[in-house]
């Protein structure tokens, strides 16, 4: 069986990270996060003054501190861990506080030109599974697979909401979540650099009603299919 790229599209919390992660470790590729990437660069900028009050981003000085950020990736038992210049930092990552900078980081051009050029790196070899915004239309266009995830914004706020409660975060309220996840789309779809969108041979995957076994199955399915091809 030949190995292949595969690239998983959708807006946030749509659960393509979950279902990315367990095609990956049941095929034996590598999986990459891309929007940790944009999260620990949010992270850092949030870490080093670099976001007003307001939310403004000081782009001047996060573009300038760009060579000195260095992400990557560290599996464990647990799953894999997100690397800030050698720091762990996936939980932190997680929080609200990062995901209501992170579309406004994402949107910067040399941010967006700084983590292609990494995850492209990441998948030269192929064997990889990549989730995000713009993976099957701008990092791998050439992706054998390309998946497009979507569910309703309720339903992705939902699934968010109590991620973050098993997590311990017992403060945040669904309507916080669920103002950030429409945020969220927004930004992400009407940017310039890299907007997200269904790459045109994408297979649509439309999961309001689906459970976590169900998309794993199917996700499975279709990459047996691209792999014999």
């Amino acid at each position: 069986m030949k190995k292949i790229t595969i690239a998983i599209d959708g807006f946030s919390s749509s659960g393509k990270s979950t279902m990315a992660k367990q095609l990956a470790r049941t095929i034996g590729y590598r999986y990459i996060d891309s929007g940790a990437m944009y999260r620990a660069v949010t992270l850092y900028a949030l870490e080093n003054s670099m976001v007003a009050a307001d939310g403004t981003i000081d782009e001047k000085s996060l573009i300038a501190a760009l060579p000195d950020i260095h992400i990557d990736f560290a599996p464990t038992e647990n799953g894999q861990r997100t690397l800030l210049n050698g720091r762990d930092v996936e939980d932190e990552i997680r929080t609200l506080r990062v995901s209501n900078s992170v579309s406004p980081v994402a949107v910067i051009p040399e941010v967006r030109h700084a983590m292609v050029a990494i995850q492209q790196a990441f998948g030269v070899e192929k064997g990889i599974v990549m989730d995000g915004r713009d993976i099957g239309t701008t990092v791998f266009p050439d992706a054998e697979l390309k998946i497009y995830v979507n569910a309703s914004a309720e339903t992705r706020a939902k699934r968010r909401w109590i991620e973050l409660r098993e997590k311990g975060d017992n403060t945040t309220t669904y309507e916080d979540v669920l103002d950030n996840v429409r945020t969220r789309d927004h930004i992400d779809s009407t940017r310039k650099e890299s907007p997200l969108r269904r790459a045109d041979d994408a297979i649509d995957l439309d999961n309001d009603n689906m459970s976590i076994e169900q998309q794993n199955a199917w996700l499975l399915e279709q990459f047996n299919k691209a792999a014999n091809c």
